[in-house]
């Protein structure tokens, strides 16, 4: 690493440690708030669930096309992961998925004070609704990057809450050494029985180590090849959305934008009970088109146009949750008849480790029967096309704040008539969103707005429901 542990800075936990044994501990130790956990979720009790294939389903936004001149049209895929009985989080009891998770802590000297209060109150919080099936470990940084606790089962909460206490404030903020130590920590007890993810806090933009866009984010990624998925919360209005967002996006897990301390252990909260449900990881989906076949946009996507091969990353999937992914393709004049527009391969890694691939076709009819190809579009196909179409009104809402070649006015505009797009799709978190950001354009703090609306926008390039 770039800047290596300080020798003389003191590890609680070191090589040759046994996860079965907590070994966090030191004296004069502070004592946290004890949070219990929801109501009917049983930390102890999880399990390996048995494989269930993914479902993927596609839908065209017409049956058919016009032949013999130029046609647009979308293709909706929906990839349904299994539904099990008592998701925990989501209905009360019930068992649920074991982790691997490494939490990940900035100490940086703008987090002293209620910043680094609530960070240990969060920490606390997840002990409190781990159990002795999960393993945690805990990374603290700041210019230099240390393991407050190796990775080991979840068995004596108190003596693990009372060593978050000994978290002190730094200096500057060492980001990619910090999921560098991270990854070794989760690579010692790696098992694909167990979900296995980095969850880091931060306020601030790398200042030491490793500190390009294009490093952090390549790191991200490479975490999720080795299959640790990263989820990132932003915290307090100096730190950098677009590169957390990007790193998220990368490793397939998620973003957050926090507004004040005291949200922190609530989002904490949020991000575990998605962990605890998560059913594949490492999901790609790659795409070839026919030469006469132009892409015109696909949700989450952000590479060139005008390649005729194209991989996507996509996010862990939840069990229960459908993710859909719209397909827009634009025809040069075609003759007649029933062709291959598009094909291509999902792949996912299921909880237990087998990799599974499910073909991918899109086929679309060419007609002269102008009664057929004029139809209206699908509405479940329209409606997941305008969703993923939000997400780039959003992006360019953004970039226009930043740049200022829009107005306040016209941003305002523009990010109502989302708002009320993403209500009457049902996308109701989202649109809360929106709203908060118009709040804080309207207040004049743009930064807060550009935060809140980089989570609207990752949170749509999912596409997950």
């Amino acid at each position: 690493m770039s800047n290596p542990i300080d020798p003389n800075r003191t590890m609680i936990g070191g090589p040759g440690f046994d996860p079965n044994r907590t070994q966090l501990g030191g004296p004069n130790l502070g004592q946290t708030q004890p949070m219990s956990a929801p109501p009917g979720l049983d930390p102890n009790r999880t399990t390996a669930w048995a494989p269930t294939p993914l479902a993927v389903t596609i839908t065209p936004s017409r049956q058919a096309t016009m032949a013999n001149g130029p046609a647009r049209e979308q293709f909706l895929l929906e990839i349904h992961a299994p539904t099990e009985p008592s998701l925990a989080g989501y209905v009360d009891g019930g068992t649920r998925t074991a982790l691997n998770l490494c939490l990940v802590i900035d100490r940086s000297g703008s987090m002293e004070g209620a910043p680094l209060d609530y960070a240990k109150q969060a920490c606390a919080h997840v002990v409190d609704l781990l159990g002795p099936n999960d393993i945690l470990s805990i990374v603290v940084f700041d210019e230099i990057v240390e393991v407050l606790m190796p990775p080991q089962r979840v068995t004596d909460r108190q003596l693990i809450k009372n060593g978050i206490q000994q978290i002190q404030p730094g200096y500057t903020t060492n980001i990619y050494d910090g999921m560098t130590l991270a990854a070794q920590q989760l690579a010692a007890t790696q098992d694909p029985n167990r979900v296995a993810r980095m969850v880091m806090l931060t306020d601030g933009d790398p200042t030491a180590g490793i500190k390009d866009f294009s490093s952090l984010t390549q790191h991200a990624a490479d975490m999720r090849q080795r299959g640790y998925s990263c989820t990132f919360l932003g915290f307090g209005p100096d730190y950098n959305e677009e590169l957390l967002a990007s790193m998220a996006k990368r490793s397939g897990g998620n973003y957050y934008y926090i507004a004040q301390p005291q949200l922190i252990p609530e989002i904490f909260r949020t991000e575990l009970q998605k962990l605890m449900a998560v059913s594949s990881t490492q999901q790609s989906l790659s795409l070839k088109f026919a030469r006469w076949v132009t892409l015109k946009g696909l949700t989450g996507y952000s590479g060139s146009l005008n390649e005729r091969e194209i991989s996507l990353d996509l996010a862990d999937l939840e069990r229960g949750s459908v993710m859909q992914v719209v397909l827009d393709l634009e025809f040069a004049n075609h003759p007649l008849g029933h062709y291959r527009v598009a094909g291509g391969t999902l792949r996912y890694t299921e909880l237990g480790g087998s990799t599974q691939a499910v073909d991918v076709d899109c086929v679309m009819e060419f007609t002269a029967d102008a009664s057929r190809y004029g139809l209206p579009q699908d509405p479940r196909v329209a409606s997941a096309a305008q969703v993923s179409a939000a997400g780039r009104v959003v992006e360019k809402t953004m970039l226009g704040l930043k740049t200022q070649a829009i107005t306040t006015a016209a941003a305002l505009q523009d990010l109502q008539k989302t708002q009320a797009l993403l209500l009457n799709e049902g996308r109701v978190s989202e649109a809360k969103e929106v709203t908060i950001a118009m709040q804080a354009i309207q207040s004049g703090d743009l930064g807060a707005a550009n935060k809140t609306l980089m989570g609207t926008m990752t949170n749509l390039d999912q596409g997950k429901r």
